[in-house]
């Protein structure tokens, strides 16, 4: 009886061991490695930054890069209104408009339609 429950307990032992590695695996594959791609991802967008590019940031300001050095970047977010904001705070880089694209396009006309009233307030006799 001895040899069976300590061969029992063996099997056990196997299985827990094979039960945390499978975790780990899982783990790993759904969360660890696709935060390390998103990760490089926004360091290679960091380091492709230059001055005239549309950003937007990490607290959702929008601005355009006026200049850039190691650590920082200065963005013109208004006319004249220019802040200096950490390169790890860029969160996205916006797609450039061209001239074209950037003027507004002419609103269709709204026509004009009268509304019909009804006076319901009148007691018919």
């Amino acid at each position: 009886m001895p040899l069976s429950a300590a061969a029992s307990g063996a099997g056990n032992s196997f299985t827990t061991i094979l039960f945390l590695l499978l975790l780990f695996g899982v783990v790993y594959f759904l969360m660890i490695r696709p935060q390390q791609k998103r990760r490089r991802e926004a360091q290679q967008m960091q380091k492709q930054l230059g001055p005239g590019d549309q950003i937007v940031t990490i607290g959702g300001l929008h601005g355009t890069i006026v200049t850039i050095d190691d650590d920082a970047a200065t963005l013109e977010v208004a006319p004249g209104v220019q802040v200096k904001f950490a390169r790890q705070a860029i969160s996205r880089i916006l797609p450039r408009q061209d001239s074209e694209e950037a003027a507004p396009a002419e609103e269709p006309a709204v026509e004009d339609v009268e509304a019909t009233v009804v006076d319901d307030t009148q007691k018919k006799d």
